[in-house]
């Protein structure tokens, strides 16, 4: 099944691709101006809010070159050299991942989402569509009562009961105006047919591909999280007696800290929350990327940018990763929890030709693949809500 989901996936993405060259020629020449609201957990820049900042630059640097006008809104203290940043104080939201299950909604006093939504009603005069990126209520709820069609990016799975029924309500209302990563993911919601799957891009530009690492080496890219399964990788590592390089925002210091303790003669290496330019750079000398996700991975951004540096991904096989991951061409899937699996693929690295990652990475999530596709879906949510 996942071999098939991976087949169907690339042809997808083939014919997209198809598909654009083919409908350049004839689409519009409207350039629109474009609101983006970030995640309200954390400032931009910060790596609070994980794979959506980079999500959000990406998204920003694709659309800009495109012709289209992007102006960010997000907390205050964030940072963006893509395009105009407008910062809003207030107090952060509580992660999502913290409140599995949660059938409730929190705001805390002078909220940054409120407050972040409270501009955007009064500036949305000056654009032709919102792009939100918080996995929260609120901006799902305020949809209907904007002057201005409203795009969403929901960055993970299903998490909440409540945020589920407002993405269904939302569908029914706006149908197209909801986005997730890949099928595995739209497959977690209840109107998960009705979501759009736009997968993701990055600047390939900014990522140095690698042939061959100066020695054998291993990383790992995340929060470090329990959900995120850093405890499976380190147990690989002091097996094979290889070097794990750990990269990311400590979220769980105890967690963490009991990773050391529980695997004394692992050569593990935090390395910290780097920016772009320093994590490909160190990334590349890699020999492989260990994924061991302990929960659905909507999507998996550190593995398309391992495969930018030409770094096989070795990964459980679970949610958006399997539709990434070609088993045994540019990493393996293994199954959740079988250490022994990963340390198998350790030992099978060999097998995979790096450039097959750059490769797949140019021809399926680079800027340009993923500009055209979400080109493509604003003009028809502008169209749709014009022909009102």
């Amino acid at each position: 099944m996942a071999a098939l989901r991976a087949a169907t996936l690339s042809w997808v993405l083939a014919l997209d691709i198809l598909i654009s060259q083919a409908t350049n020629i004839t689409m519009s020449n409207q350039k629109y101006r474009l609101l983006f609201l970030s995640t309200p957990v954390g400032a931009l820049g910060s790596g609070v809010g994980g794979g959506v900042e980079l999500t959000l630059q990406n998204a920003a640097k694709a659309l800009i070159a495109r012709g289209h006008s992007v102006e960010i809104v997000a907390p205050a203290g964030s940072i963006s050299h893509v395009t105009k940043l407008t910062a809003i104080a207030g107090n952060m939201q509580i992660s999502a991942q913290t409140q599995v299950g949660a059938d409730m909604v929190v705001l805390p006093q002078n909220s940054v989402l409120e407050n972040m939504w409270s501009y955007a009603r009064e500036v949305q005069g000056q654009f032709d569509l919102i792009f939100n990126f918080a996995y929260d209520w609120l901006p799902l709820y305020l949809t209907p009562f904007f002057q201005v069609p409203i795009a969403h990016w929901i960055s993970m799975s299903s998490l909440s009961p409540v945020i589920d029924g407002m993405i269904s309500k939302t569908v029914q209302q706006s149908p197209k105006a909801i986005a997730v990563n890949t099928r595995a993911c739209a497959d977690t919601f209840t109107a998960g047919e009705q979501l759009m799957i736009m997968g993701k891009g990055i600047d390939v530009s900014q990522y140095q591909f690698v042939a061959k690492p100066d020695r054998p080496q291993l990383a790992w890219v995340g929060r470090i999280s329990p959900e995120k399964g850093l405890e499976d990788a380190a147990e690989a590592a002091q097996c094979t007696g290889l070097p794990l390089h750990i990269f990311g925002l400590i979220q769980d210091l105890s967690y963490w800290q009991q990773i050391q303790l529980d695997f004394p003669k692992a050569k593990l290496y935090y390395e910290g929350f780097l920016a772009t330019e320093q994590l490909q750079e160190r990334l590349g000398q890699s020999s492989a990327l260990l994924m061991t996700p302990r929960w659905i991975e909507a999507f998996g951004n550190a593995a398309i940018e391992a495969f930018a540096c030409g770094v096989p991904v070795i990964s459980y096989r679970s949610g958006g990763l399997t539709e990434i991951v070609r088993d045994r061409q540019t990493g393996f899937l293994v199954d959740m929890g079988d250490v022994s699996g990963l340390i198998d693929a350790i030992s099978q690295l060999d097998q995979i030709d790096r450039l097959a990652c750059r490769q797949q990475l140019e021809a399926e999530y680079s800027l340009e693949v993923w500009g055209d596709r979400l080109e493509r879906w604003f003009e028809q949510l502008v169209s749709d809500y014009r022909a009102k």
